[in-house]
C-alpha cells in the first residue's frame, strides 16, 4: 500500500511540474473538477494575473518578465481556455471562475496575493475579491467591466457577447476578433491598440472549441446580473484603462470606481493604449503595477 501511495504521489508531482527550476515552474494542479495550467516565477510578495476572454496566460508575459525580479508572479489559464481546457459543466459563471482561482491559490500555497485582471480577468478578480475579501492584499483591474446598472450602450456590449458565441459556430472567434479589430480601428483609431500582437497570442494558444466558447461568452453576458457586491471589496484597488478605449468602457470604469465604496481606489489612464492595455503599452502598465505594489507594501509597514 505504501508503494502504491508513493507511486501515485510521484505521478502527481510529475504531472504538476511540466518544467521547473529554482525560480520558474509551470504545470497543472487540480482545481475543483479540472486541471488548471499555471506558470509561476520569481520570489517575493505574490501577484496573480488573470487573462481576458479567449486569451491565455501568455497574455501576461511582459508583466511576468518585468515584475518577476521582485515578486512571485503567477499566471494561469482560466477554465475553458488554453492548456486548462474545458469541462463537462453545462455553463460557466464568474462565481465558478472565482472558486477555481481559490482552489488554485490553495494548491500553490499562495497567500494574500494582489490580483491583476484585464477585461474578463478583471471581472473574475472583482468577484474573487468580493467573495474572499480576507484572502487578497490588493486589486488591479484594467480595461474591464462593472456589474453596476448600465445605460443602453453598456447593456448592448454584454448582449452582443451572446451573439458572438452563437456566431462562432460559423465564423471562429479568432476570425471574429480579427474582423472586430479591423472595424474598431477604422471607426475609432487606436481603440484596438496593438491588435497584431493580441491576434497572434490568441491564435498561438490552444484552440477553444465552439461549445466552450459559447459557455465563456455567456458567462460574460451574465456578469451584470451576477451577485457581485463591489462594496465587499475592501483592499487597495487600482482601476486602469487605455486612453483610446471606447467611451462606453471608460464610463464603466468610472461606475466601477463609484461602486467600490469600501476600497481605497486609485485611477490611472494608460496612454497609447486601447482595450488590451498591458499589451499595447506594457512598460507603462508594468510600471504602474509596480508602483501600486510598492504603495501597498509601504502602507503595510506603517
Amino acid at each position: 500500500m505504501e508503494e502504491q501511495n508513493l507511486g501515485a504521489e510521484t505521478e502527481r508531482v510529475e504531472n504538476r511540474l511540466i518544467e521547473s527550476s529554482a525560480t520558474s515552474e509551470s504545470g497543472t494542479v487540480r482545481t475543483n473538477d479540472i486541471e488548471t495550467y499555471y506558470v509561476r516565477r520569481g520570489d517575493g510578495p505574490p501577484i496573480v494575473f488573470i487573462h481576458g476572454m479567449a486569451m491565455s496566460a501568455s497574455e501576461w508575459e511582459p508583466q511576468m518578465e518585468a515584475l518577476g525580479d521582485e515578486y512571485t508572479v503567477v499566471a494561469y489559464d482560466v477554465r475553458g481556455h488554453g492548456h486548462t481546457g474545458g469541462s463537462d459543466r453545462d455553463s460557466y459563471t464568474m462565481e465558478l471562475y472565482a472558486a477555481d482561482l481559490d482552489a488554485l491559490l490553495a494548491a500553490l500555497d499562495v497567500e494574500n496575493p494582489v490580483l491583476c485582471g484585464l477585461s474578463m480577468g478583471g471581472c473574475i478578480a472583482q468577484m474573487y475579491a468580493a467573495t474572499y475579501p480576507e484572502k487578497v492584499a490588493g486589486l488591479v483591474v484594467s480595461d474591464t467591466f462593472t456589474a453596476a446598472p448600465l445605460p443602453f450602450t453598456g447593456r448592448l456590449i454584454f448582449a452582443n457577447l451572446r451573439f458572438f458565441g452563437l456566431l462562432d459556430r460559423f465564423v471562429r472567434y479568432t476570425t471574429l476578433n480579427r474582423f472586430q479589430t479591423w472595424v474598431g480601428n477604422r471607426l475609432s483609431p487606436g481603440v484596438a491598440g496593438d491588435g497584431t500582437t493580441t491576434q497572434r497570442l490568441m491564435e498561438a494558444a490552444p484552440t477553444i472549441s465552439h461549445r466552450e466558447f459559447v459557455k465563456i461568452a455567456n458567462s460574460m453576458a451574465r456578469f451584470p446580473r451576477s451577485d457581485l457586491d463591489a462594496s465587499r471589496i475592501t483592499v487597495p484597488t487600482l482601476v486602469m484603462h487605455g486612453e483610446d478605449s471606447p467611451a462606453v468602457l471608460r464610463d464603466m470604469h468610472g461606475r466601477l470606481a463609484e461602486e467600490l465604496t469600501n476600497a481605497d481606489v486609485e485611477f490611472t489612464v494608460i496612454p497609447d493604449a486601447g482595450h488590451a492595455s498591458n499589451i499595447d503599452n506594457p512598460d507603462f502598465f508594468s510600471t504602474a503595477v509596480r508602483e501600486f505594489l510598492a504603495r501597498i507594501a509601504s502602507k503595510r509597514s506603517q
